[in-house]
């Protein structure tokens, strides 16, 4: 069994994860302060999460294809999106992307605004606010968003076939690996494959279900000790 597929699909998720914390964490800040817009910002932001993978895909091919200004510029710097991992790194970013945001922004708000009301008072910049109150206090809704982001990473299919392809050993990953055995009528060979993405949700959903409890208890101690 070829488990390229699975080291591909660790690399781009991992990757695509990390790019998605980065961008996520500072636009759920900053449209949860927003006063202006803020509905429409938050359904641009949102967007890929209703689209059809496909849909989101070709977008994809369409803005880093080398018949776009973009895509041009990318070439013209000898970084090419199309049918490498990079590309598949790329559909992963754009796919969970809302996932991490809206679960970050969750968190966010489920902050005491006392809280912050009271590290105002005391003349605390809104940047040491951040990470001094908000990240401590909604670090498990963002810990589950950031595991929830890799899995949707992880299993992406539709968007990553369009803009990366189905290479083996290049952009294959593990849907697109049981895709490829159910087209070459290898039912076993796509099991085994079913049986680790399964596994992967299945120790993602414990670990999501794990901070999400945690950070309940800590807030129902916290709201306690208040009263």
């Amino acid at each position: 069994m070829d488990l390229s597929p699975l080291w591909l699909s660790l690399k781009i998720a991992l990757v695509a994860t990390a790019f998605t914390f980065v961008l996520g964490l500072p636009a759920a800040w900053g449209v949860t302060y927003l006063r202006r817009a803020k509905h429409v910002v938050d359904g641009i932001l949102s967007i890929p999460l209703v689209l059809p993978p496909t849909v989101v895909g070709f977008l994809l091919l369409i803005a880093f294809g080398r018949n776009s200004a973009f895509g041009r510029f990318l070439d013209s710097i000898g970084l090419d999106m199309i049918f490498t991992w990079k590309g598949a790194v790329v559909a992963g970013v754009v796919v969970s992307f809302p996932v991490m945001y809206r679960g970050i922004r969750g968190a966010i708000e489920q902050v005491d605004p006392d809280l912050i009301a009271a590290a105002r008072t005391l003349g605390m910049r809104e940047g040491r606010i951040l990470f001094r109150v908000i990240l401590p206090s909604a670090w498990p809704g963002i810990a589950a968003s950031t595991v929830l982001s890799f899995a949707r990473a992880l299993g992406e299919f539709g968007a990553t076939i369009m803009i990366a392809g189905n290479i083996p050993g290049k952009t294959r990953t593990m849907s697109l690996a049981v895709y490829t055995a159910m087209q070459g009528g290898d039912r076993t060979l796509a099991f085994q494959w079913v049986l680790i993405i399964v596994s992967f949700s299945l120790v993602i959903l414990i670990l999501m279900n794990y901070w999400t409890a945690s950070g309940f208890r800590r807030s129902s101690r916290g709201r306690r000790h208040k009263a």
